[in-house]
């Protein structure tokens, strides 16, 4: 039976213990992020990553961001990439956004896909910042649904198959935006792939800071 986890009614602190447990134990958790539900697993375990496909209903073959709560969970991975990339990080960090990174060490390859020198990356503030996992994370709706902002709107047969449901109340209700900066330290620019709760007058704005 899949435990619920109010954060109204148990608090954040239980909220984060149940999430960082949970993916150390291999399991699989619908928890809120800052705009929409997700579904989260340890991003090294093939088989829980199969379980969220096996909820979602179908494997798209479509690579998936990796998902921080603290800063200094990825200060490693930041140390890997270029100083123009790592600037814009810090500046968008933590925020609505998924950056695409490059990933010289290939790290995270299931996520990666067929991709794996490129990586999305995102670190989100809110009631789970501070927890210590870094989590795969895709939207925590059925393939070709959309997804919801609301707990009590997600498909009920994903909650049952999870082993966490984090009830974050009523979210924000946008996906992240999405900026590829994987080219910006040889010499290319950024781009935004997906438009979305960051919109692109306040990206540009913050960018032309860096």
């Amino acid at each position: 039976m899949t435990r619920i986890a109010e954060i109204e009614g148990d608090g954040a602190a239980a909220a984060r213990e149940a999430l960082e447990s949970t993916i150390g134990d291999g399991g699989v958790v619908v928890f809120p992020a800052d705009g929409l539900y997700g579904l989260a697993c340890d991003p090294l375990h093939e088989a829980a990553i199969g379980r969220i496909h096996e909820l979602k209903g179908r494997d798209e073959g479509k690579p998936s961001a990796v998902m921080y709560f603290s800063p200094l969970a990825m200060r490693e991975l930041l140390g890997e990439i270029g100083p123009r990339a790592s600037a814009v990080a810090a500046a968008l960090l933590p925020g609505p956004v998924t950056l695409v990174i490059a990933n010289p060490g290939r790290r995270y390859p299931l996520a990666c896909r067929d991709e794996p020198e490129r990586l999305g990356v995102r670190l989100i503030g809110g009631p789970l910042a501070g927890a210590r996992v870094v989590v795969f994370q895709t939207s925590a709706n059925r393939s070709g649904s959309p997804p919801t902002a609301r707990f009590g709107e997600i498909d009920q047969e994903i909650v049952a198959g999870a082993d966490v449901a984090i009830d974050g109340g009523e979210l924000g209700g946008e996906p992240s935006t999405v900026v590829d900066l994987s080219e910006v330290d040889d010499g290319g620019d950024w781009a935004v792939l997906r438009e979305g709760a960051l919109d692109r007058v306040e990206l540009e704005r913050v960018l032309a800071g860096v």
